[in-house]
């Protein structure tokens, strides 16, 4: 069974072709060369939308999962478009996000592991870089923030951490309910203007959420949220996984 046929069963695009694959054994790398399918329309990175092809940028190689131990990358021409909306822009993959080096399929198989062996020891057993392991858990911390739903919150906790010598704490919000314990939010000062930003995350007034807690062994119980969160970029949540 070609490797190709792998892909296009389990990593398949639409208007874009993997070409052809090639072993490189003496720096255990396999190469897969992928060309823009005939008459399919780069995307503008900037409005998502399809636009008319502008010219093609210099080779760039994205690192996917890797296959029986061996690297293996994507090997890519990027396209520029000229957008009636947004100009001149470097065209939109399915495959990767942004400047980043590797695919989105290989950061959440690296993210996926980080939850089970430390970051160092999963960069040693893919043969990549701390740097890399750290880039994949923030692309699934950020796609979960963006895409959760908190629902109607019952309880919360407040704890505070020591981060750094002498009295510098982080405070911890949680939720604290029957089947759910998950960190919400975390800010440096435990004062009125670091928990209006926690309310505000959660689209509940401050004045309301401090009018319906009560204090229960140390814990901060109450109705304080029943609205769709608006996501914060100073918050952080238990999250799903991208597909």
């Amino acid at each position: 069974m070609r490797l190709i046929t792998l892909l296009n069963h389990c990593h398949h695009f639409p208007g874009f072709v993997y070409e052809k694959a090639r072993l490189c054994p003496e720096r255990g790398i396999i190469e897969i060369d992928v060309r823009p399918r005939r008459g399919a329309k780069p995307v503008c990175s900037g409005c998502h939308e399809p636009a008319a092809g502008y010219d093609h940028l210099g080779l760039r190689r994205f690192e996917f999962v890797p296959f029986w131990g061996f690297v293996v990358l994507l090997l890519y021409r990027m396209r520029r478009v000229d957008c009636r909306a947004c100009g001149v822009r470097v065209e939109e993959l399915p495959w990767a996000i942004g400047k980043h080096q590797l695919t989105k399929a290989y950061m959440l198989f690296l993210a996926h592991w980080a939850r089970k062996l430390s970051w160092q020891e999963t960069a040693v057993a893919f043969r990549t870089s701390w740097d890399k392991v750290c880039q994949a858990v923030e692309y699934v911390v950020a796609w979960g923030l963006e895409h959760r739903h908190l629902g109607p919150i019952q309880a919360i906790g407040v704890d505070e951490i020591q981060y750094a010598k002498g009295h510098k704490y982080l405070t911890l919000v949680y939720q604290i309910e029957q089947g759910c314990t998950r960190l919400l939010w975390i800010g440096k000062d435990r004062t009125v203007e670091s928990f209006e930003q926690f309310f505000n995350m959660i689209g509940k007034p401050l004045s309301d959420g401090i009018a319906s807690a009560r204090t229960c062994g140390g814990h901060t119980c109450g109705s304080s949220a029943n609205a769709a969160p608006t996501p914060s970029t100073s918050s952080i949540a238990s999250t799903s996984s991208p597909r």
